[in-house]
This record gives C-alpha cells, sequence and structure tokens, in this order.
C-alpha cells in the first residue's frame, strides 16, 4: 500500500487571475507575505527557482531551490524545491514539487496550491507539518494582499 503526504489548499480570490498571477511570480509582491523572500526565476521550463531573503543580520541566503517544471502564463507553474538549511541530503530523492493552479470561477480567481509528495523524504513528517504550518500562516496573507 502506498502512503502520500500532500498538502492542497484550495482558496478563492475576489480578483482577476492577472493579480493573482503577479502576486504569486513577481518578487516584489512574494517578500511581503512568503518570510520576506523573493521568488527568482525566469520561469521558463528547466531554468532554475530560487527563494532568497535576508537573514536575521542582513546577509542574503537562498531559503529554497529548484527548478521550474510545469509553466503555462497566467494559469499554472510547478517547480521542485529543496531547503539547503535543514541539514539534510542535496539529492533528488529531497525534493518535493509545489504547483500553483490559477483559474476564473465566476467572478473570482481560484487557487490550488499542491505541494508534495513528502513522502519518502528525509524527515518528511516534520517537513510536511511545517509546510502545512507556514501554508497557514501564508493563505490569510495573500488573502489581505489581493
Amino acid at each position: 500500500m502506498s502512503q502520500s503526504m500532500i498538502i492542497k489548499k484550495e482558496v478563492i480570490f475576489k480578483s482577476s487571475i492577472e493579480r493573482v498571477w503577479d502576486v504569486l511570480t513577481n518578487p516584489e509582491q512574494t517578500k511581503h507575505y512568503m518570510f520576506g523572500c523573493e521568488v527568482l526565476s525566469d520561469w521558463s521550463l528547466g531554468s532554475p527557482i530560487v527563494w532568497n531573503g535576508k537573514t536575521e543580520n542582513g546577509e542574503i541566503i537562498t531559503y529554497v531551490q529548484g527548478t521550474i517544471t510545469k509553466y503555462i502564463d497566467k494559469q499554472e507553474v510547478s517547480f521542485t524545491m529543496f531547503d539547503p538549511n535543514i541539514g539534510i541530503q542535496d539529492i533528488p530523492e529531497n525534493y518535493i514539487s509545489l504547483t500553483y493552479k490559477i483559474s476564473k470561477t465566476g467572478n473570482n480567481t481560484k487557487l490550488i496550491i499542491l505541494q508534495g509528495d513528502f513522502y519518502g523524504t528525509e524527515n518528511a513528517q516534520k517537513r510536511f507539518e511545517e509546510s502545512q504550518k507556514g501554508w497557514d500562516m501564508v493563505i490569510p496573507l495573500l488573502q489581505k494582499m489581493i
């Protein structure tokens, strides 16, 4: 029997697809809700993606690194992700994926967030729980911004 540890969040915004997309992909926007981190990528398939932020002493570090695995402008983006600062091996088996899917629903925009699968990665349970808590903090900030 296989198991999975996937986070799924669905959020409705009273806003345009363009606005939601901009908040998710624009580094000037992401730093306001993603713990001060700016997302940096050229958003093309196979390109690197990093989430850079400042430490307490002002040093810029990469908190998350990965690769774009799917990109459909203003509809869907997927990428692998790995935190190089948590003391686990930087190997493919420890990367998970994050997907944003955006669609119109009436006059609103629906965002589906899929993150995982954490199952089989090093420190899977801890990483899964910390990511769930992270989204519980990030989503209300996203709703405020949008």
